[in-house]
């Protein structure tokens, strides 16, 4: 039975829900083990099942010391599955559909200080003035777009030279479901990204390398993996560990904490709701301190 039902779930996934092959692979796990638990306690036939033996799976993973982000995904992964089995005859009634989803708990990522950020730069500003090579040219820019723009590592790899407009300090960039959006960039920016297209590319450059802007050792378009490690070993300078990620999420509290509305910051960002900007952003103890010593008439 449990052959025949992971089979055909499979093909429902791949073949219906068009998901991919990781996704496919995590549902077909997440199956696998509760399949394996229901054997553990003792129930051979589906119309045997009931929602505490569900519940009873969850706990049992739970127990585990699973993280929130996780036992989440089992719980949707488990009623994606209720749902087709129901639909499909192997169970009377979807009993997954009553199970109640937990609110993730979000952690707000490391981010820099307006000196740390700063620092970061100067460093790399540093490193070019010593040794003016096309690597640290390259690196160097690579920081001031992340830091300047706010935008996804993904982002930054996909620009290509004609999404650069240095006569309004703009970037088009091309972000999630191919939505486009134009990004405001800074001078510092834009004359690393300059200096790095006028001394640094053409090393790289090569038939491959087509019309993207950041280039690899190779001459193809940079992958992000290159710029993880670019932007780790930069961070270096201040004690940090971040990634890409969190120099996104630095310009945007940065941004914040300079006057800008969310509103502003959610369009800069590309978020398609206020909500995940929202969760990106945090308001410093400083600016809280300031504004309280500001507006209350008891500061």
């Amino acid at each position: 039975m449990s052959a025949a039902l992971v089979t055909q779930y499979e093909e429902h996934l791949a073949l219906v829900r068009n998901l991919s092959s990781n996704s496919i692979r995590g549902y077909v796990t997440d199956l696998e083990s509760f399949l394996k638990h229901m054997e553990k306690l003792g129930i051979v036939e589906f119309n045997q099942l009931e929602i505490e033996h569900i519940r009873s799976w969850l706990a049992n993973l739970q127990s585990t010391g699973v993280a929130r982000s996780t036992l989440t995904r089992r719980i949707v992964s488990i009623r994606a599955f209720t749902n087709w089995a129901a639909a499909n005859g192997w169970l009377t009634s979807d009993l997954g559909a009553n199970l109640a989803i937990p609110k993730p708990h979000r952690v707000l990522p490391e981010v820099l200080n307006v000196d740390e950020a700063a620092t970061v730069i100067k460093s790399l500003e540093v490193k070019v003035a010593e040794e003016p090579t096309a690597l640290n040219y390259r690196d160097l820019a690579i920081l001031e777009v992340l830091y300047g723009s706010g935008i996804r590592v993904s982002e930054l790899c996909g620009l290509d030279l004609g999404d650069i407009d240095d006569s309004r300090n703009t970037l088009n960039v091309i972000g999630k479901a191919n939505k486009q959006r134009v990004v405001p960039i800074g001078i510092p920016a834009i004359n690393a990204l300059s200096n790095y297209l006028k001394i640094g590319r053409g090393e790289f450059a090569n038939q491959l390398s087509d019309a993207a802007v950041f280039l690899g050792a190779r001459g193809k378009r940079i992958d992000q993996r290159t710029v993880r490690q670019v932007v780790y070993e930069a961070m270096k300078s201040v004690g940090a560990t971040m990634g890409p990620h969190g120099l996104r999420h630095s310009a945007a509290t940065h941004l914040l904490e300079g006057g800008a509305d969310l509103r502003t910051v959610q369009e800069i960002l590309g978020h398609a709701s206020l909500a995940t900007t929202q969760i990106y952003t945090h308001v410093s103890p400083e600016r809280l301190q300031s504004a309280y010593k500001q507006a209350h008439p008891r500061a």
